[in-house]
């Protein structure tokens, strides 16, 4: 099943996706595609910010509450990212780190038909992080986004747009299997730090 869902992704991003982000790459200016991209990963710091508070990550939530405070505020809701060169880099926590943080095994491995590879441990995250986007409504995002769903598909424009990763890029019969590989590890990486 995993592998189907793979060769669905991989169809995917070829036909739909990556011909979606070259049309937004042509018309949009650069300034505008960064502005969006650090719009949403202004919106993206409050979970990380519940996440990071959750793990007991006293100095890493200290961060992310001056980031959002800094882009927020000087950057017009996000659209730049001063706090980033006032020296507070970007953090990624989601729940499902926070989960294996308290030792939740990861659970079988799931590719998960557009999302991509997962586990079932970081699937139940996704979904508590969604819910807790929706519950927050960080700068009225959630209620604007269910009125106007071009906001939704914006946002997974931009996110495709800044993923490096390419379906077939290691041109090799196993890229299946690495991918499964590098995701697995680059979590264990990620919990442990």
């Amino acid at each position: 099943m995993n592998r189907r869902i793979y060769h669905f992704n991989y169809r995917f991003d070829e036909w739909v996706f990556l011909p979606v982000v070259n049309g937004y790459r042509y018309i949009t200016p650069g300034f505008v595609r960064t502005g969006v991209t650090n719009f949403f990963n202004n919106l993206g710091d409050v979970p990380n910010l519940f996440n990071s508070v959750l793990q007991l990550k006293a100095k890493r939530s200290a961060e992310i509450t001056a980031r959002l405070m800094f882009n927020t505020i000087i950057g017009v809701g996000g659209l730049w990212d001063p706090a980033t060169k006032m020296g507070l880099a970007r953090q990624s926590e989601d729940f499902g780190q926070t989960l294996g943080y308290y030792g939740v095994p990861e659970g079988p491995y799931i590719m998960l038909p557009i999302l991509g590879p997962s586990n079932l441990r970081d699937t139940t995250g996704l979904v508590v992080d969604y819910a807790g986007e929706q519950a927050v409504n960080y700068l009225d995002m959630a209620d604007t986004a269910n009125d106007h769903p071009e906001i939704t598909v914006l946002k997974a424009v931009d996110k495709r747009y800044t993923t490096n990763f390419r379906y077939g890029q290691t041109n090799s019969p196993f890229e299946y299997e690495k991918v499964r590989y590098v995701y697995t590890q680059a979590r264990k990486l990620q919990i442990a730090e």
